[in-house]
């Protein structure tokens, strides 16, 4: 299937489930995760109608977006991978939305750079819902300290992500995360890639991450936030 024929499938998907869900979001939206796809794909993507894209890593980004960012001022670029805090200056100079805010060291770095270039993507903290060793994001326990410390730095956080281990059912993770925004004043929900985006939308989830399903198998990245 071509790219806009897998965005239809997906978004019908996306829409059946919605009709499914128990207490479905006000909105899903679809970020199309683009990494390692061409900047032609990406195009193809824009030209069925896409506008939300995400990728992982910085320097990606910035091969392929500013270009397309002035052609298309409608285009929301998220970062849905970890970042280095030397990377925080690129990243509010080309991101809308930064989903991996996972410490305090890290929303020292935003503020910084948002008072200093006079904007500031939208966040998400990233919360390892697994408490896996190996994976990026803030421990359950921690989080609500998190969210206060973003807060009082008047940052612009309005979520919460996770990225469940791939061995568990995700059910109780999505659960989990859509109780901790609501504990939290918290009405954004990343959560759900390409093999479980549906069960996700069942859970409320206002962004899902999809890639494989989109634009077809790709090479894979020593990374653990792809759609």
């Amino acid at each position: 299937m071509s790219i806009p024929e897998n965005l239809a499938a997906i978004l019908a998907r996306i829409d059946a489930a919605r009709k499914a869900a128990i207490a479905p979001a006000p909105k899903t939206n679809l970020v199309a995760v683009s990494k390692t796809v061409s900047e032609a794909g990406v195009r193809g993507a824009i030209a069925a109608g896409q506008r939300l894209f995400g990728e992982n890593r910085v320097q990606e980004a910035q091969g392929k977006f500013p270009q397309l960012k002035a052609e298309f001022s409608d285009l929301e670029l998220h970062l849905i991978g970890p970042l280095q805090t030397n990377k925080t200056k690129d990243v509010v100079a080309l991101c809308d939305v930064l989903q991996t805010l996972d410490r305090a060291k890290l929303a020292d770095s935003l503020a910084t750079e948002r008072d200093r270039q006079g904007k500031c993507p939208r966040l998400f903290v990233q919360v390892n819902t697994g408490e896996e060793p190996q994976k990026a994001g803030v421990l359950p326990a921690d989080t609500a300290a998190l969210i206060a410390y973003a807060r009082k730095l008047e940052l612009p956080l309005i979520g919460l992500m996770c990225i469940p281990p791939v061995e568990d059912d995700v059910a109780p993770h999505f659960a989990f995360l859509a109780k901790l925004a609501r504990e939290n004043g918290l009405s954004e929900l990343s959560m759900g890639m390409s093999g479980d985006f549906e069960m996700a939308v069942r859970f409320g989830a206002t962004y899902v991450r999809v890639g494989s399903a989109i634009f077809g198998a790709r090479l894979a990245h020593p990374s653990t936030s792809s759609g």
